[in-house]
């Protein structure tokens, strides 16, 4: 199992990154909290934990210890698969996601896509009490990130969308009603606000 990545980030998106090590570029999947911590790197270590398929070897990757650990839980719980962890990682912060379990808000978990009623409860009833609130879990800062400009955020952040699942039409039109509101909203606001909206 490959436990991390140290090397060159060479190309980050909010789902994806390249991790270049000894000249052999790994493709990781990331969710929109990775991207927030390492969007302005240009190398170090990214966690992973692999996920073998019939069809595929993957790496899911993390800034934080937190997030790989809550990854972990989330996968172990039947019906949540790696992708559906990654759109709830990317919905939630690791602290803000622990005190929705913690606290047995099912309808928080609704709203993620991919996320029904029984899925919710799911997670719920094996997750709550199990989980710890570390120092690690809280938030790293305001989260605005690196602004940039309207049109390579609204593009990258339906890109990104788009390759979580949701259908071109809705994700244009939930993107540019975020941008109307907030004009100057780095990617990954437009991302967590759509999630919660699409």
């Amino acid at each position: 199992m490959i436990a991390y990545l140290k090397g060159t980030f060479t190309e980050i998106t909010p789902t994806s990154m390249i991790v270049e090590c000894a000249g052999v570029g790994y493709e990781v999947n990331i969710s929109l909290n990775t991207y927030t911590a390492l969007q302005s790197e240009k190398e170090g270590r990214v966690l992973t934990t692999e996920v073998i398929r019939e069809d595929a070897h993957l790496l899911y990757g993390f800034a934080t210890h937190a997030e790989q650990i809550l990854f972990v839980k989330l996968t172990s719980v039947s019906g949540v698969g790696p992708n559906t962890a990654r759109v709830i990682l990317s919905s939630y912060a690791p602290n803000e996601l622990t005190q929705i379990i913690e606290t047995g808000q099912t309808d928080a978990l609704k709203a993620v896509k991919g996320i029904g009623l029984k899925t919710a409860q799911r997670i719920l009833v094996d997750l709550k009490g199990k989980l710890t609130l570390t120092e690690e879990m809280a938030p790293s800062g305001s989260g605005a990130g690196i602004n940039m400009p309207d049109a390579h955020a609204a593009e990258e952040a339906v890109s990104a969308l788009k390759m979580l699942g949701f259908a071109d039409a809705p994700v244009r039109k939930t993107v540019k009603t975020i941008l109307m509101r907030e004009p100057s909203a780095p990617v990954e606001d437009i991302i967590k606000q759509a999630l919660r909206m699409l």
